[in-house]
């Protein structure tokens, strides 16, 4: 957003730098640390935690800074960041409670973990930027709802292909057109990709193999799929998604899809392996003034009724410190959930499963994740793969058969189960409500 850079500038040359806090020193933790200590004027990354805290240190001194502090109380880390000191620390609720901390970035990626650290930021009246569409679209309805009652932003991030898209869809928006489609471009998906297969290409990229794994697998597009739909209030057109293969430029794919079957579904997420320009995303709309048709064809959008709209890139962690000044100095958020869940991602059988085993987790050898509607997901009682791991099965699983909440045992004590539980109940109750 253009606005932002100069609000940004503005808190630099007034002293007053936006003070964040981020959770997770993974690879694309490193990369954020490094844009906004050298890269974000009016931004300060005054606090890391991860689970090791050399992994945090590392971070800071990727980005130059070789004098951070380890500290293990809300004081130590509330008087480092009060002496102008870069604080590391393996407790993440530190950053949560302390003061002088205006938002949080949390880039686990992971569901369990990542629902108690927003929900101590949401108590201790946090903004939250999230690099986790795995949390988001599991339990981010509730969550969003948590945020609003605290006076919170809860939001993903720009730079990730969903704030990319989402930032196209209210561009199109904006000029008038009503988008029927927002895209993801891939250069892979096969479903049965796991660590083993994707070792070498983590390597070379210094990623982990299971985090690559769900890229390749189709889990991690369907989570950034699910996220916008439930953000845009658009669906999917079948399970999966459409999913076309494609080798031709995603203009040229207007013709592909039905516009008025994408106006009675209101409109649908979906993605296109092999087109270009890849690996950007990209949204269809169409408008219904005849007289502005004419001005689109003139300027070579084409006679209609689809118009294209695309970004040929994502960048990731460049743009995540875009999202923390969006939330932080215009109460804007990138993304978040309209309501409640329209779209869910689904946990789908990698390999022939059997009785008594215990589910791994996302990105490796057991499952895959689909997106599904969430009207199909509550009457079908289908196990969302954000709370697949951990799970042990009752029975056999075929592969590439979706599972129940019937097929598994859950995991004892887990709050993303509760609040999963409480996101179902709450917003069939706000169904009830609407049709009274």
């Amino acid at each position: 957003m253009i606005i932002v850079d100069r609000a940004l500038q503005a808190r630099a040359e007034a002293g007053n730098p936006i003070k964040v806090g981020m959770i997770g020193a993974g690879f694309m933790g490193r990369g954020i640390a490094n844009q906004i200590k050298n890269s974000v004027p009016g931004m300060e990354l005054v606090a890391i935690s991860n689970r090791s805290v050399d992994a945090a240190k590392r971070a800071y001194s990727e980005a130059g800074i070789e004098d951070s502090k380890v500290v293990s109380t809300v004081t130590e880390l509330e008087e480092a960041i009060a002496r102008n000191q870069y604080a590391v620390t393996e407790d993440p609720m530190l950053l949560c409670r302390a003061e002088g901390i205006d938002a949080l970035i949390e880039v686990t990626g992971a569901v369990e973990f990542g629902a108690h650290v927003v929900m101590e930021a949401i108590a201790h009246h946090k903004h939250i930027i999230m690099m986790n569409a795995e949390l988001d679209g599991t339990i981010g309805s509730i969550l969003k709802v948590y945020a609003d009652k605290a006076g919170v932003i809860l939001t993903a991030c720009d730079g990730d292909q969903p704030g990319v898209q989402m930032n196209l869809y209210r561009f199109v928006k904006s000029i008038g057109l009503t988008p029927l489609l927002c895209g993801n471009i891939k250069g892979l998906q096969d479903p049965y990709r796991n660590p083993t297969t994707q070792e070498a290409f983590a390597k070379r990229w210094g990623q982990k193999a299971h985090m690559v794994t769900s890229f390749a697998d189709g889990t991690k597009i369907s989570f950034e799929q699910a996220i916008v739909a439930n953000a845009t209030g658009m669906t999917v057109a079948k399970r999966g998604m459409l999913g076309y293969d494609f080798n031709g430029h995603v203009d040229e794919m207007t013709k592909m899809y039905d516009v008025e079957q994408l106006k009675e579904l209101g409109g649908i997420v979906d993605y296109v392996v092999g087109a270009k320009p890849g690996p950007g995303v990209f949204v269809f709309g169409t408008h219904d003034d005849p007289k502005q048709r004419h001005y689109l064809n003139l300027y070579k959008l084409g006679e209609g009724p689809l118009y294209s709209f695309y970004t040929p890139y994502h960048l990731c962690h460049f743009e995540v410190p875009l999202s923390v000044a969006r939330a932080v100095l215009f109460q804007d958020y990138v993304l978040s959930p309209l309501g409640g869940p329209l779209v869910d991602v689904i946990t789908t059988a990698k390999i022939d499963l059997k009785a008594g085993e215990t589910l791994d987790g996302i990105g490796y050898y057991m499952t895959y994740g689909q997106c599904e509607n969430s009207n199909i997901v509550q009457e079908q009682n289908l196990l969302p793969i954000g709370l697949a791991e951990g799970c042990r099965l009752k029975r056999d699983i075929p592969k590439d058969q979706v599972l129940t909440y019937d097929d598994v045992e859950l995991p004892e004590g887990r709050l993303c189960d509760k609040l999963r539980a409480e996101q179902n109940a709450y917003f069939t109750k706000s169904k009830t409500l609407a049709a009274v």
